[in-house]
């Protein structure tokens, strides 16, 4: 099964030179979590469990959830790890989505149905929905998502890109038998390099995954600046405000290229334009590398920039994608 991503620089680098690149490819704050120092001892000894629990403590709180949580080395390794939880059976994944999920439940030996619809994931074995989706920003109601979690035999709820918008998040409910909430740490706080996420749920798959992942899953600095980060309600809403505007500053110059906004979050934003590639390669020339998706000829996906420079950048590359005066 076809895995593709963003965060592809290599690629970028080898068809277009090196150069000073600037990657729009992925959905990650461009401005991260201010890094505290760290302690010796955190590079030298392993974990403990104090330090551990100080980290599961800390998450919870920001997720507002009384579940079972696992912390791992990022969300991916949940979705790897998941599929091997249960015996294969029918997993229906709400797409067109990240495609790891897909992927690795087809690499577990589940039979994996993309449908297009909520309801179409009725009676599944195992149910994927990516809430707020990757990359069109798709957003399902609380209900919704409970009252399908009755109807499957296992409800994932990916929420990578829920910190912005912590109002979607079902983590809140994440202590049902049927129900896994993902999270993503290195999104949100700028902070991919770290590999740190969580896996919220009911006692039993929690204590099941962790026997999975075996002991130390995630690294001694990971745990203390997650710790740090996921406590400081001050940064997280200041980042929140701060990337909502840039979101509009974002469709703001999409717009006046003559491109569409058809989604997004406040991390990336979507477009359609009259043809992916082109636009691709328009903004490449000028080291500015973004995502496009080959389940369609239209999309493209943008990132935020990180600096005031970087925008100017973006402005000036963009001008040449514009289509003349008149046409669409």
């Amino acid at each position: 099964m076809m895995r593709d991503h963003g965060g592809n620089l290599d690629m970028a680098v080898a068809r277009f030179g090196a150069g000073s690149w600037i990657d729009l490819s992925t959905g990650i704050n461009p401005i991260p979590y201010p890094v505290p120092a760290i302690s010796s001892t955190t590079w030298t000894g392993l974990p403990t469990q104090t330090e551990i629990g100080r980290l599961m403590a800390a998450a919870l709180r920001c997720y507002a959830s009384e579940a079972d949580i696992a912390p791992l080395p990022g969300a991916q390794a949940a979705i790897q790890l998941l599929p091997r939880l249960i015996l294969p059976g029918c997993a229906r994944v709400l797409s067109p989505t990240y495609n790891e999920h897909a992927a690795s439940l087809a690499a577990a030996g589940w039979t994996v149905e993309p449908v297009a619809t909520p309801e179409a994931l009725r009676g599944a074995d195992l149910a994927v929905v990516v809430n707020p989706n990757n990359p069109d920003g798709r957003t399902l109601s609380l209900p919704t998502l409970l009252d399908l979690s009755h109807d499957v035999g296992l409800l994932i709820v990916d929420e990578s890109f829920a910190d912005a918008t912590p109002e979607v998040s079902l983590a809140p409910q994440a202590g049902r038998k049927n129900l896994i909430i993902l999270r993503s740490f290195g999104k949100f706080y700028g902070l991919a390099g770290l590999r740190l996420g969580f896996a919220l749920g009911s006692p039993e798959i929690i204590a099941s995954l962790r026997e999975l992942a075996g002991p130390w899953p995630v690294s001694g600095p990971a745990i203390e600046i997650g710790t740090a980060a996921l406590s400081d309600t001050n940064w997280q809403e200041a980042t929140r405000a701060r990337l909502a505007l840039e979101a509009d500053l974002l469709d703001a110059l999409a717009l006046a290229a003559g491109w569409q906004c058809v989604g997004g979050t406040s991390l990336f934003r979507l477009f359609a334009v009259p043809d992916a590639i082109t636009a691709q390669e328009a903004l490449a020339r000028h080291h500015i590398w973004s995502r496009i998706f080959p389940f369609s000829r239209h999309w493209i996906r943008l990132g935020i920039p990180g600096c005031a420079p970087e925008w100017t950048r973006l402005a000036e590359a963009l001008k040449p994608v514009s289509p003349p005066r008149g046409e669409s």
